[in-house]
């Protein structure tokens, strides 16, 4: 067995090494955690304003129910799936340095044009637009973190940039209640564009492909390429719409490893996102100025979830596992340490609905960038993309189901009980399911 000085040893080499081959590698990722940033701030201003938008017109709101609020939702979620229906080949096609620029100006253009809404109708319509731009995030990044770092850092490269979601989202709860306090909400939706903008041209401006970055050194893209394997592509000048669509990846079963996970448990971390304020204001009578701290615990644990989660595969291999056994192994731990969230249906106290809610959000983020992660554990780099939004069609699809679902509950019977305990079961269900049809993580062969 590896003494613990042996260990210290080689991981002094490790970092030692790390800063020889250079960093330009996490200057990429910190231009994503920025762009995830952003989008979480857009998708979190409405969740925050839910309370205010239920008020009567007369009372600074628009009158909106449980269920007109699961709809504008469900518009989100289903134009976001139209969107992944295109945007992962879009992405592949294109590069990703030009087409994640269009996808920022999209969804930026659509939050702002949130400001614009006084009914459900316009928040509908400003919603599908919303979704629609930001279907492309997490393909984007996820396809610049597979071309920017070799296998064994990207869970952890994706779990720093996959944080920006939890920053993005404590930054709304503290920023948006501010703004309601001194302006309306109204302005609320134009917090991002400036940032947006600014994003804009620092991506145009520093990204480039490894191999044609101009400042990265010979070592740092030989790091960047360890492991990789080589894949030669034909010129393209067209693609057909089965290739467009992604049609040939659908028939692997590694595709579904991947895709059934994600429409499990993806709607339980957009459940958090929109309906914890409402919670938090509704069960625990915490008031939209009050909101910032119980956002700001959740989610801070869940940035700390995502972070660790992305270390812990390289925990396991330290331990003997292989590479993809120590996936599975983290995200079996994320697995099981979402289940005590269903306990929030048996207390009344803040601080510890905040504890529960804490614990489940961490591991939701840290099971997420692993089960992001599979994509290049399974699939090449050039279908990295087009996976990812596969994946991520069918989470918004659960989204879309789910969402009805808490509409209707929490209007008609008025309860988050049956809402916690499914929170509670779905990520040990879809870890089994992804052991039973991709054992091991067995990569594919490249799919043309």
């Amino acid at each position: 067995m590896t003494s613990r000085v042996e260990r210290n040893a080689q991981e002094a080499t490790e970092l030692s090494a790390n800063t020889r081959i250079g960093r330009v590698r996490w200057t990429i990722c910190a231009m994503l955690f920025a762009a995830t940033t952003i989008n979480y701030m857009d998708r979190m201003v409405m969740g925050l304003l839910k309370p205010t938008l239920m008020q009567s017109v007369a009372n600074h709101g628009i009158g909106m129910t449980e269920v007109d609020f699961a709809n504008v939702m469900s518009l989100f979620t289903l134009f976001y799936a139209i969107g992944l229906i295109f945007v992962g080949r879009f992405v592949d096609k294109v590069g990703t340095r030009i087409g994640y620029m269009v996808i920022m100006a999209v969804w930026s253009l659509a939050a702002m044009g949130h400001s614009l809404a006084n009914s459900v109708l316009q928040f509908g319509i400003a919603r599908s637009f919303l979704g629609l731009g930001e279907s492309g995030n997490f393909p984007a990044a996820n396809k610049a973190n597979a071309e920017w770092f070799p296998q064994k850092e990207r869970s952890f490269s994706f779990g720093i940039f996959n944080s920006g979601a939890n920053v993005g989202v404590i930054l709304a709860s503290i920023i948006v209640p501010l703004v309601i306090l001194h302006l309306n909400w109204h302005y609320a939706f134009l917090v991002t564009g400036f940032l947006s903008s600014s994003w804009i041209l620092l991506w145009f401006f520093k990204f480039h492909k490894p191999t044609q970055h101009p400042t990265l050194s010979a070592a740092e893209l030989a790091h960047v390429n360890q492991g990789a394997v080589e894949e030669v592509e034909p010129s393209r000048t067209s693609w057909s719409l089965t290739e467009l669509l992604g049609i040939r990846l659908w028939g692997t079963r590694q595709t579904w490893a991947f895709a059934i996970p994600k429409f499990l448990t993806d709607p339980i971390w957009w459940f958090y996102l929109y309906w914890l304020p409402g919670y938090f204001h509704d069960k625990l009578h915490v008031q939209l100025i009050g909101l910032g701290l119980p956002i700001f615990v959740v989610y801070s644990a869940s940035t700390v979830g995502s972070i660790y989660g992305g270390y812990l595969p390289a925990s396991f291999i330290r331990l003997g596992l292989t590479a993809q056994r120590a996936r599975l192994s983290a995200m079996l731990l994320c697995a099981c340490l979402v289940v005590p969230v269903f306990m929030i249906n048996y207390t009344s106290s803040e601080w510890v609905a905040i504890g529960l809610l804490s614990l489940a959000a961490a591991a939701h983020q840290g099971w997420s960038c692993n089960l992001f992660t599979t994509t290049s554990d399974m699939f090449p780099r050039s279908q990295v993309g087009s996976v990812t939004s596969i994946g991520a069609l069918t989470g918004a699809i659960g989204g879309a189901l789910f969402m009805q679902l808490a509409g209707h509950v929490l209007q008609f019977w008025h309860s988050y009980s049956l809402l916690f305990i499914i929170a509670a079961s779905v990520y040990l269900l879809s870890l089994l399911i992804m052991v039973v049809l991709a054992p091991g993580l067995k990569r594919v062969e490249l799919i043309a």
